[in-house]
């Protein structure tokens, strides 16, 4: 089955086929996961989960105004305070608490053959140290017990040294100072002839320990509800350090408010007492005022001052106007004559009204009379008289009058000033007041309201209460360990031992740049014939085929051979035959001669005659294949046998016949021509007509002629003849030639420099021979090890 992936074809067989051929491998692989799967469970210490739960409890206070909208969403980012809470649970001076109150930095193990198991409750032996708490919570010691009797243990500070024998309760000098060691009775017997291991910790570092094992969540984000779990090879343990740390975490809220709950009382209490200072100082002034200002009710006063003032502006102004009277009375009596009237009822006063009518009467009395007599009339005389002392005493009355209203008028305006300066002082005397009013309620309200504080404070400090409510003490989540849990580690085990053996195929397959078989050669070189694949041998196998051979090799040969048949029956042309054959290889230890050798006894088994030339006169491989005492030379008496090819187209002289060596190998005769001296000009020896010659000659005589030459990529030799070959063999070796080397007698193919080029694929493991089958039809198997895939 075959998927075009990407524009590339890819067979999915052939992907597969990559891994189930290695199937044995994945088995073992994952046999050995599973019993180390096994022996981990085994010996690994079970971890049981321990869940607690509980609710923040939120404190009751005021709300902003901005919550209304922070519940319509318009502020959603905000955090959870839960939050908050989840980072004090965990916080790592709580976990120190909870360390010293358990003391859990001190462990007692028990050892046992392979592991050593904790003894939380009740343990053999009850361990005292004398010395100080700051040396214990910071000690990293080990010390070895070993139980013999109820009155005697021994002690020793390192595993393997020797023990000293104590009595129990005796002191015991060690690097952390003196301890004593009692038994506990009730379980004592139990314990007797084991080892046991104290080991002491600093607390900081195992509250960090379980700091990092005890795993704290929330639910929701908005819920204040936060879970607790927490993993530890005892479940009692892991029970008991839940339930202190809520509790280690409750406690320390109280503390915390009751903290600031006496805080604050001290607070107010400095506060009221500077307030009850400042207080009585604010009334002091209140009270200096009003007794400096002579008032009582400012308001009141005002009042009263506004409306005396009034009354007395009013006389004011009345004497006044009578006093402008008077005077107008005084200067009109002073500037008029004698026997003038004057007005009358302009002054209040009744005598100075009386004198003025009298003075009137006489003034016009006197008038009448002097109508009728003149001046010196005694009457008028009389007249005069009496009128000139009513004038002066009219006088003296108006002055007295102008005087006493002058003093009137200056007593009404000194009162009129003094009612004008109380009610103009008033307002300042308001303001100045109502500032130490003021400043006498603010105080005193601040009084009563850190008086008010205080009680709550008190009330607060009195009814402190814990930050969480416990909803589920801790409790085991199962009675089954959560840790090593055994199905998934089976299963684990089973995907790792699929898995590595996977990855070692992948990995070694994607950086794999070599040839391994006839189905990977032929991807590469396309449309370049593939004539087949000899297997790998293992050193005891034959490296050559005999007659009537039913080995892998045997039948890989005869594919080849087959395969070679039909090539070169499809280039013959007329009678000329088309059967030089050419087999070369891209570097020295590919096998070329090794094919060479097979392919000729191969061949002359099916009654074929065959010439088989050594041309790699740099390197000739032919003596060593073809020695041995299998190998038969017959009787050539015109043959040289110190010729070979070197020496044949060195010399003129030699004939074809010379050099020919009939050799009969395990019942098969075939002819060779040995390769010669190593001459010191291969190249240009191999360049001569009488190479050329040799084939011409040749050719006819014989079924086939393989031709065993040098390596293309090493020496140019092979190049040089190449053009007289009918088929080149190109051997590659599985494992050893890389693909690019496939790259080089292609192009020298498409230039026109090779001819009839094939390949053919050596050493091939005989499971990956053909396309996942084997040749041999189960014909000369062997029995493979078992450690063999």
């Amino acid at each position: 089955m075959t998927e075009n992936i990407a524009g590339a074809n890819i067979n999915l067989n052939e992907l597969i086929g990559k891994y189930t051929i290695k199937w044995k491998w994945f088995l073992l692989s994952v046999l050995i996961t599973i019993i180390l799967g096994y022996l981990y469970i085994r010996y690994s210490t079970p971890q049981y989960a321990v869940q607690t739960q509980i609710q923040i409890l939120e404190e009751k206070t005021t709300g902003s105004e901005l919550d209304i909208f922070q519940d319509m969403g318009v502020f959603g980012n905000g955090k959870n305070k839960v939050e908050d809470e989840l980072r004090i649970v965990n916080s790592r001076s709580n976990f120190i608490e909870v360390v010293k109150e358990l003391n859990l930095n001190t462990k007692i193990m028990v050892q046992g053959n392979i592991k050593e198991s904790e003894v939380y409750k009740n343990p053999p032996i009850n361990v005292s140290f004398i010395a100080a708490d700051s040396i214990m919570n910071r000690a990293n010691f080990d010390f070895f017990l070993s139980i013999s009797s109820s009155t005697t243990f021994g002690y020793s500070e390192e595993e393997d040294m020797p023990n000293k024998i104590y009595a129990f309760g005796k002191n015991i000098s060690t690097p952390l100072g003196d301890i004593v060691i009692t038994p506990n009775v009730e379980v004592f017997e139990k314990y007797k002839d084991k080892k046991i291991r104290i080991s002491v910790r600093p607390i900081e570092e195992v509250a960090q320990d379980y700091r990092k094992k005890i795993l704290v969540t929330n639910p929701g984000e908005f819920s204040n509800m936060v879970n607790l779990t927490l993993e530890d090879p005892i479940k009692a343990k892991a029970i008991d350090i839940l339930n202190v740390l809520i509790n280690v975490y409750n406690q320390n809220a109280i503390t915390d408010k009751q903290i600031i709950a006496d805080r604050t009382s001290n607070f107010i209490n400095e506060r009221i007492a500077d307030i009850a200072s400042d207080l009585t100082s604010v009334d002091q002034s209140a009270q200096d005022f009003k007794t400096e200002k002579g008032v009582t009710d400012i308001a009141a006063e005002t009042n009263v001052n506004l409306n005396v003032g009034v009354a007395n502006q009013q006389e004011l102004a009345n004497a006044r106007n009578q006093l402008n009277m008077a005077s107008s009375m005084q200067q009109l009596i002073q500037q008029q004559g004698n026997y003038e009237t004057l007005p009358t009822n302009i002054l209040s006063d009744p005598s100075i009204a009386g004198l003025t009518d009298r003075y009137n009467q006489l003034v016009l009395e006197r008038a009448r009379l002097l109508k009728s007599s003149n001046e010196k009339n005694p009457v008028i005389v009389n007249l005069d008289q009496q009128i000139a002392g009513l004038k002066s005493s009219l006088m003296s009355s108006v002055n007295s009058t102008v005087n006493n209203l002058g003093l009137t008028v200056n007593s009404l305006s000194g009162q009129q000033a003094r009612f004008n300066s109380k009610i103009y002082s008033s307002p300042a005397n308001e303001r100045a007041l109502r500032d130490i009013t003021r400043q006498q309620q603010t105080t005193e309200s601040l009084y009563l309201y850190l008086l008010q504080k205080r009680e709550e404070a008190q009330i607060t400090a009195a009814s402190s209460s814990p930050k969480s409510k416990i909803i589920d003490k801790a409790y085991s989540i199962s009675p089954n360990p959560v840790s090593p849990k055994k199905p998934l580690v089976y299963f684990a085990c089973v995907v790792l031992g699929l898995l590595v053996p996977f990855s070692l195929i992948y990995i070694n397959d994607l950086v794999d740049n070599k040839v391994h078989n006839m189905n990977s050669l032929e991807k590469l070189v396309k449309d370049v014939p593939v004539l087949g694949e000899l297997p790998k041998l293992s050193k005891k196998e034959e490296k050559l085929v005999v007659k009537e051979d039913r080995s892998v090799l045997a039948e890989s040969l005869r594919i080849i051979r087959t395969n070679l048949d039909y090539l070169i029956k499809t280039k013959q042309v007329g009678n000329k035959k088309s059967n030089i054959i050419f087999i070369t290889s891209s570097v020295p230890g590919e096998g070329k001669t090794f094919l060479s050798t097979n392919l000729s006894m191969i061949s002359a088994a099916s009654s074929k005659k065959v010439l088989l030339i050594g041309a790699d006169i740099r390197n000739p491989k032919l003596y060593s294949f073809l020695t041995g005492k299998e190998i038969n030379k017959m009787s050539n008496s015109g043959r040289n046998k110190d010729a070979g090819l070197t020496e044949f187209l060195y010399d003129n002289t030699l004939e074809p016949k010379d050099i020919i060596n009939p050799l009969l190998i395990h019942h098969n005769t075939i002819d060779v021509i040995y390769s010669g001296r190593i001459p010191p000009n291969p190249a240009e020896l191999l360049m001569s007509d009488r190479f050329n010659n040799l084939l011409e000659h040749v050719a006819p005589l014989y079924d086939y002629v393989l031709v065993d030459t040098a390596p293309l990529m090493v020496v140019t030799d092979t190049l040089l003849i190449s053009q007289y070959a009918d088929v080149l063999i190109y051997v590659t070796r599985a494992g050893v030639t890389e693909t690019r080397a496939i790259n080089y007698p292609i192009k020298l193919r498409n230039e026109g420099k090779l001819k009839g080029l094939t390949f053919v694929v050596n050493d091939v493991d005989k499971s990956n021979l053909g396309y996942g089958g084997k040749y041999g039809y189960g014909y000369g198997k062997t029995q493979k090890k078992w450690w063999r895939f």
